[in-house]
C-alpha cells in the first residue's frame, strides 16, 4: 500500500459497504482521505475507523443528484489538501423489478446517481489533475456493466454507460499523466440489494442471497487497490460469477442461454 502513502484520496459511497473498506484500508496505508456520502453520522463513524489523525480526514457530504455544487467541494479539498491523487467513484444505486413494470422515473434516478453524478464529478475534478498533470479515476462498475441480467434493466445501462465514458477519458487524457481504472465487482457482501430499487421506487429492503454469500468487502478492498497501485485499466473481482464476462466475450450464445433461463433476480 505504500502507493498510497500521504496520497489525496476521495471515495464516494464512502458511509458503507465498498467505500467504508477502502477507507479503512487506505487508513491503513496513511492516505488522507476525503469521505463523501449523504449520510453525515456515517461517514463521521467510518472516520474514526480510518483510525487517522484529524489533519488526514476531510468528511465532505454530497448528493450524487446535486451537481451543481460539485465544482464548490472540489474547491474545499484543494482548500484542504492542495491536491486530488485519486477519485475512488463508488456511489451507487441498484434495481429489482422486470422492465414491464419498471416506472420511468425509476431509471431516471439510476442514471442521474449512477452515471450522470459520477460523470459530473469527474469533470469538476479534471481541471485539477490536468493542472497537476497527474491524478487516477477509480470507477465502480460492476459485472452487470459488462453482461445484461434479469430485473436489472436500468443498473446495467448506468453500469454500460461509465464504461463507454470512461474508455473515452481514459484515451482523452492519458498524455496528461491521468490514469483510469474500471472495477468490476461480482457478488460482494455490501448492503447495496437492500437499497435496491423496486419498479415504484420504493426500497427492496431485502439482503440477496448471493450479497450475502459474496466476497468479503475488505478482501475486495484489498484486491482492488492492488490493481489500482498496478495501474490497471479495467479488472474484475469476484466469484464464479466473473467467467460470465469471458462467456459474454467468446460464447455469447450460451450466456445468453444461461441467463434467460435463470430463475428469479
Amino acid at each position: 500500500m505504500s502507493e498510497f502513502f500521504e496520497k489525496v484520496v476521495w471515495i464516494t459511497g464512502a458511509s458503507s459497504g465498498i467505500g467504508e473498506a477502502l477507507a479503512i484500508t487506505l487508513g491503513k496505508a496513511n492516505a488522507k482521505l476525503v469521505l463523501s456520502a449523504r449520510r453525515v453520522d456515517e461517514l463521521e463513524r467510518v472516520a474514526v475507523r480510518t483510525g487517522l489523525p484529524a489533519s488526514h480526514l476531510l468528511v465532505l457530504p454530497m448528493d450524487m443528484i446535486a451537481t451543481d455544487s460539485f465544482s464548490t467541494q472540489v474547491d474545499l479539498v484543494i482548500s484542504r489538501f492542495g491536491r486530488i491523487d485519486y477519485v475512488f467513484q463508488n456511489a451507487g444505486l441498484t434495481q429489482r423489478s422486470a422492465v414491464i413494470d419498471t416506472d420511468l422515473s425509476v431509471y431516471k434516478r439510476l442514471m442521474d446517481i449512477n452515471f450522470f453524478g459520477t460523470v459530473a464529478l469527474t469533470k469538476a475534478v479534471l481541471p485539477t489533475m490536468f493542472s497537476q498533470r497527474s491524478g487516477h479515476f477509480v470507477v465502480t462498475s460492476s459485472v452487470a456493466g459488462k453482461i445484461g441480467t434479469k430485473q436489472r434493466s436500468g443498473y446495467c445501462a448506468s453500469k454500460h454507460a461509465l464504461h463507454g465514458f470512461f474508455d473515452s477519458l481514459r484515451a482523452e487524457t492519458y498524455k496528461e499523466g491521468i490514469r483510469t481504472t474500471i472495477v468490476c465487482p461480482g457478488y460482494i457482501k455490501t448492503p447495496i440489494s437492500l437499497h435496491a430499487l423496486r419498479a415504484d421506487g420504493q426500497l427492496h429492503g431485502q439482503m440477496d442471497t448471493n450479497q450475502e454469500e459474496g466476497m468479503p468487502v475488505d478482501e475486495f478492498a484489498r484486491r482492488l487497490l492492488r490493481a489500482v497501485a498496478a495501474k490497471k485499466e479495467e479488472v474484475y473481482i469476484g466469484g464464479k460469477e466473473i467467467f460470465g464476462i469471458y462467456l459474454k466475450r467468446f460464447l455469447p450464445g450460451l450466456l445468453s442461454r444461461i441467463l434467460r433461463n435463470r430463475e428469479g433476480a
